[in-house]
C-alpha cells in the first residue's frame, strides 16, 4: 500500500507554493498506486506557531484541491494527526533508544554548549556534541532523578557511515563522524523535527517521503533512527526547490510565495497545479497544458528531474489565461460575479456578461477584470486631454445623430468624423477613448460604447463639451 504524506508547519501566513508543488508529487503518487494522502501538522516549534495558521493552511489545500484522505480536520486510522497532541509516543520511543543503548541523556547547560561550538568553530572543527554526558551517563542519571535537573535526549551516533537509496538522486553514503548526536527529546518534553517525523512516519506506515532537497542532510539520521529503532526503511525521494526566474532561492523578500496570493488574484486552482506539476517534472508527452487526473495517471516518481525548477509568476499568469479562455462564458461570468463578490465589490451582471466578450483574449487572471472595466460601472477620473480635444464637441454632435446604437455604426461614423477633422485615427480615437473611459488602454472602444449606451456615451462626453 503506497501511502504519502506533506507535514507543514503552522510557522507561516499560509502554505508555500513550494509546499504545494511537493504535496502535488505526493498526492498523484498515492492516487496514482490507489493509496491515500495524509496531512499531518508539525507543530512542535511553539515559538514560531502563527495563530489560525494550521487552519488556514488546511484551508488553503482543500481549496487547491488537494484533500488528504487523513489529517486533523477529517481524522483517519492513525490520529491524532498533530504532533503537539503525540507527546506521550515520542517520549514513550525516546526512552526505548536510551533503553536498548541508542541514545543517551544530557544534562549540558545552554552556556556550556555555545561555548563548546565556538571553540570547534574556532578550531575549524565540525561543530557537534563532545559526549561528556554520553561517558558519564551514571552521574547524569542520578543528578535528574535526584536534583530534577532539566535534560534532553540525544541520539547515539554510530561509528562507520550511513548508506541510504534515494529515488532522485541515487545512492547516499555518509560519514558519520560528520553528524552530530542529534537531540531527539526537548527538556520541555517536545520532539525535534527528526524523532517526530521518523516516529510519525513508521506509525502512519508512511512508505514514500517525497520531500524537498533541504531535508537531505538531514536523512542519515533519519536512517539511522530506524535503524535503531529496527523498522523498515520508506522510499526517500528529495526533490529540487523552486528558484525565482534569476536562479535564486524563492522566498518572500523577493516575490509573494505564499499560495493563496495567487488563488486571491484569481488564479485558477486548476492552473497553478498544472503549473506547479512541471516543476521538476516533464509531461512524457511534452505538453504544458494538462488535467489533475492526466497528472495522476502520468506522473511517476522516478522521472523527477534534479535540475532546480524555476518558478515564474509571469509564466503562471500566461497559463492561466490558457484556462480563461477555454471556459464557457456563462460560467466565466458566474466566477468574475463571485470573485468580486468575495471582494465585497457587487458587479451588475448583465454588464459582465456582455463585456466578456470583449476581456476574455485580454485578462490572464480574475483580478484584471475590473481594471479593464471599471469604467462600464461608473465614470471613472479621465486622463488630461490634448489641446485636439477641443473636436469632442464634434464627436458628441456625430455621435446624437446616431439612431441605430451598434459598434459597427458607432465605428463607421467616427472614422467619417476623423477623415472630416483632418485628424489620424489612432489620435481620433484615443482621445474618444480617454473621454468615454478615462484610460489609455481599455476593451474594444466601439464595442465598449455600444454597451455602455447612446445616453451613457454622450452624457460623458458633454461633460467635456
Amino acid at each position: 500500500m503506497v501511502r504519502t504524506r506533506i507535514a507543514p508547519s503552522p510557522t507561516g501566513a499560509d502554505v508555500h507554493v513550494g509546499s504545494i508543488a511537493t504535496a502535488l508529487m505526493n498526492f498523484a503518487w498515492a492516487k496514482k498506486n490507489h493509496g491515500q494522502f495524509v496531512i499531518r501538522i508539525e507543530d512542535t516549534d511553539r515559538t514560531r506557531i502563527v495563530p489560525g495558521g494550521e487552519e488556514k493552511m488546511l484551508d488553503t489545500l482543500n481549496r487547491i484541491g488537494l484533500q488528504a484522505d487523513e489529517s486533523p480536520k477529517v481524522g483517519g486510522p492513525y490520529a491524532p494527526y498533530r504532533q503537539s497532541e503525540r507527546l506521550s509516543i515520542y517520549k514513550k520511543y525516546a526512552e526505548e533508544l536510551v533503553a536498548s543503548g541508542k541514545a543517551y541523556y544530557c544534562i549540558c547547560a545552554p552556556e556550556r554548549l555555545a561555548k563548546m561550538r565556538q571553540d570547534q568553530q574556532a578550531k575549524k572543527q565540525i561543530p557537534k556534541y563532545d559526549r561528556l554526558c554520553f561517558h558519564d551517563q551514571k552521574n547524569v542519571i542520578k543528578k535528574i532523578r535526584n536534583d530534577q535537573l532539566p535534560h534532553v535526549i540525544r541520539l547515539l551516533i554510530p561509528d562507520g557511515e550511513t548508506k541510504f537509496q534515494d529515488v532522485v538522486r541515487g545512492e547516499i553514503v555518509i560519514n558519520n563522524e560528520n553528524l552530530d548526536d542529534q537531540v531527539l527529546l526537548k527538556s520541555d518534553g517536545f520532539p525535534t523535527y527528526h524523532l517526530g517525523v521518523v516516529v510519525d512516519d513508521h506509525l502512519m506506515k508512511i512508505s514514500h517521503i517525497i520531500r524537498g532537497e533541504e531535508w537531505l542532510p538531514s536523512t542519515p539520521k533519519h536512517v539511522i533512527l530506524y535503524r535503531a529503532f529496527g523498522w523498515e526503511l520508506p522510499a526517500f525521494a528529495h526533490v529540487s526547490l523552486l528558484r525565482n526566474p534569476d536562479r535564486s532561492k524563492l522566498s518572500k523578500r523577493k516575490n509573494p510565495v505564499w499560495t493563496s496570493w495567487y488563488l486571491d488574484l484569481g488564479i485558477y486552482p486548476e492552473a497553478l497545479l498544472n503549473y506547479l506539476a512541471l516543476m521538476g517534472w516533464s509531461h512524457p508527452e511534452g505538453k504544458e497544458k494538462f488535467s489533475l487526473e492526466e497528472y495522476v495517471e502520468k506522473f511517476d516518481i522516478k522521472d523527477i528531474q534534479t535540475s532546480a525548477p524555476v518558478f515564474d509568476p509571469v509564466k503562471l499568469e500566461w497559463m492561466n489565461g490558457l484556462y480563461i479562455r477555454e471556459t464557457k462564458n456563462s460560467i466565466l461570468k458566474d466566477q468574475i460575479l463571485e470573485f468580486y463578490k468575495a471582494k465585497k465589490v457587487d458587479l451588475d451582471e448583465k454588464i459582465v456578461e456582455k463585456t466578456i466578450p470583449l476581456v476574455k483574449e485580454r485578462i490572464k487572471k480574475l483580478s484584471d477584470y475590473l481594471p479593464l472595466c471599471e469604467f462600464f460601472f461608473q465614470p471613472v477620473q479621465r486622463l488630461s486631454l490634448e489641446k485636439d480635444s477641443l473636436y469632442i464637441k464634434s464627436v458628441y454632435e456625430e455621435l446624437k445623430t446616431i439612431t441605430d446604437w451598434k459598434a459597427e455604426i458607432i465605428g463607421e461614423r467616427m472614422l467619417e468624423l476623423a477623415k472630416k477633422l483632418g485628424i489620424k485615427n489612432s489620435e481620433f480615437f484615443m482621445t474618444v477613448r480617454i473621454a468615454i473611459s478615462g484610460k489609455k488602454i481599455t476593451p474594444p472602444l466601439n464595442e465598449s460604447m455600444e454597451i455602455l449606451g447612446k445616453e451613457e456615451c454622450l452624457k460623458r462626453l458633454d461633460s467635456l463639451v
